[in-house]
């Protein structure tokens, strides 16, 4: 059914015959040299010129204030959560389409999530949806945002840069400071992103990155935490290094900490990565428009980024007329080795959060029906 097609983007993206990966590393530059210089520095843990490095190139890509870096995108997003002030028992409102670290983080941090719905253009949170959801269950009660229901307080917002589309960022903070709810940006997919010319996880108190294998820069394994407040930072790279006081000998701790350092060899990779990003975004925004053109006359829908946004493409999705439509292109598109994938299921489905509250989810189980994404790496 599909065979026509599967030709056509592979012809158009110059994909040779051989499986193509949805979103393979590469290693191009100087990654090789920088991990085995770190290696020679005998400095391959959680100390080293190359943590240093990789936290001041972060800062000045998105214009932080402070980067800092942590072993996962998901332990970034725990400590944000918590240091935004999230208490256990706290509601923590994030989106129903979303990985489901999104969900893990808020429920380590002590939170309880809350689902609401996306937009249809950007893929991420929908500010219309939160306005509705806060008037109808919630009221600002000792400057904090309440559960008329239940008395339990709304301990943080966590909007989720889709597949690195920006959502409407702005839009949603003025919505969160109204009603007194810190934002943490869930930025893992959009490294490279800009709303109105902005780093996506610049917006709220704190933005989150994640540096998995499938990113569009790796460490491996790895994660950041930015913020434009320079005594948050240095709060947060406190409590990520087990609040150690530095002493030239002696071990002494002030705090109830973490140890979710970013290893030195992680970081001498996505230095080199990190230097690269210009070229991997440029290639990245080249694929999207192929595909949009291939899309063009059909009765699918290519994602293109929203207006007022600069998206990283991270994944390019495209949405299917319908369900059926969509899970017979995934099935063909396999046995072609041509990788694609569907969404998330959304999180409010998943066992362990079913029992959630939720807004009007809606848009959010009509994209889970009918997207797909496409192969999106740099190089294949």
């Amino acid at each position: 059914m599909f065979e026509d097609l599967i030709n056509r983007l592979r012809a158009a993206q110059r994909y040779t015959s051989a499986p193509v990966s949805l979103h393979a590393p590469v290693f191009h530059g100087k990654e090789r040299e920088y991990v085995l210089d770190a290696i020679d520095s005998t400095f391959v843990s959680s100390v080293g010129e190359y943590v240093n490095r990789f936290e001041r190139m972060l800062q000045e890509i998105t214009g932080a204030v402070r980067a800092v870096v942590c072993v996962n995108g998901t332990a970034a997003l725990e400590i944000s959560l918590r240091l935004a002030g999230v208490q256990a028992g706290d509601c923590v409102i994030t989106q129903a389409l979303s990985f489901v670290a999104t969900a893990n983080a808020i429920s380590h941090s002590g939170g309880v999530p809350v689902f609401i719905d996306v937009d249809a253009t950007t893929l991420g949170m929908s500010p219309a949806a939160l306005r509705t959801f806060l008037e109808e269950h919630c009221r600002i009660s000792a400057n904090a945002c309440i559960f008329k229901e239940s008395g339990q307080r709304v301990g943080a917002c966590v909007p989720m840069h889709t597949f690195g589309f920006p959502c409407l960022i702005e839009d949603i903070t003025a919505i969160c400071r109204e009603w007194r709810i810190p934002v943490v940006e869930d930025a893992a997919e959009a490294l490279g992103s800009l709303y109105r010319g902005r780093a996506c996880g610049t917006f709220g108190e704190m933005g989150v990155f994640s540096f998995n294998g499938n990113k569009i820069v790796s460490t491996g394994g790895g994660g950041a935490i930015i913020t434009q407040n320079e005594a948050l930072g240095r709060k947060l790279k406190h409590l990520t290094t087990t609040a150690k006081v530095p002493h030239p000998w002696e071990f002494r701790h002030d705090a109830v900490a973490w140890n979710f350092r970013m290893p030195n060899l992680n970081a001498a990779l996505g230095c080199a990565q990190l230097e690269q990003l210009d070229a991997f975004l440029e290639i990245k925004r080249h694929r999207a428009q192929v595909y949009a053109e291939v899309f063009a006359d059909m009765d699918w829908t290519f994602i293109s980024e929203p207006p007022e946004s600069r998206s990283n493409y991270w994944l390019c999705a495209v949405l299917a007329p319908d369900r059926k439509t969509r899970d017979i292109f995934l099935e063909e598109t396999r046995q072609a080795s041509f990788m694609t994938r569907p969404v998330w299921e959304p999180l409010q489905t998943l066992p362990m959060y079913k029992d959630c509250r939720c807004g009007d989810l809606t848009t959010t189980m009509n994209i889970a029906d009918r997207l797909v994404n496409l192969p999106s790496g740099v190089s294949q």
